[in-house]
């Protein structure tokens, strides 16, 4: 047996992943072509390098299929209920740095804040006779943070597609999505509320709770987890 890496297995995230294990003497390398998912761990042994794309990897650690993995904060947490009694952050990464965020029409001049949102969307269903439409990715962490902010009268809308143009293509009214320069928001025409911060996400490597390891695994995981952090 062995304890299984899950790695994002393509781009910037996978190359920064491997960079950031390496300078702490663990390589990680892909084997075989790019289609390959398929891949090897030198400077330790008893590590298997497993290669999944960055939002199957909370399912895969939530399930103790593997026993560590990195990804962003924000997978993690939409995407696991409870997610902290089935894994456990290790190490902040230092890169895929993302802020999950609420943001509107800059055209609503009087809409700066949840509480403006808020009445916002009343008036919105009392004229169009439907709910205000906000469109993400993340529905349970926005669902969570609009009930604790007291806001109930909207509609997610699934995005799974360029979220930002949702205003603009008339999907939506307002987008819930994950932003690093608010570049591309602002060339959409959109501005984030001012209190619309909803959780700032990073690469991080996570430690499953529940994977099942024995004496052997177990003390190769330390050993690991001595050289990484």
């Amino acid at each position: 047996m062995t304890i299984k890496l899950g790695v994002p297995s393509k781009g910037r995230l996978m190359e920064k992943t491997f960079d950031w294990f390496g300078v702490r003497g663990i390589q990680l390398a892909r084997t075989g072509s790019e289609r390959e998912y398929a891949g090897v761990v030198e400077g330790i042994d008893g590590v298997a390098l497993v290669l999944l794309s960055a939002g199957e990897i909370p399912r895969e650690l939530a399930a103790g299929r593997i026993h560590l993995g990195v990804t962003g904060t924000d997978l993690v947490q939409e995407k696991l209920a409870l997610w902290d009694q089935s894994v456990e952050p290790v190490a902040e990464l230092g890169f895929g740095h993302a802020d999950l965020i609420l943001a509107v029409p800059q055209g609503w001049t009087d809409v700066d804040t949840l509480h403006d949102l808020d009445a916002a969307a009343a008036a919105f269903r009392e004229t169009h006779g439907y709910r205000m439409r906000i469109a993400t990715k993340y529905h349970r962490l926005v669902r969570e943070f609009l009930r604790e902010a007291g806001v109930a009268d909207y509609a997610l809308v699934d995005s799974q597609g360029a979220t930002e143009g949702s205003v603009a293509n008339e999907t939506a009214e307002a987008i819930a999505d994950i932003t690093s320069t608010g570049e591309t928001l602002r060339a959409n025409h959109l501005k984030i509320l001012s209190d619309g911060l909803m959780l700032r996400s990073q690469a991080t490597l996570w430690q499953s709770r529940v994977a099942d390891m024995d004496s052997a695994e177990r003390a190769c995981l330390d050993k690991l987890l001595e050289k990484l952090v």
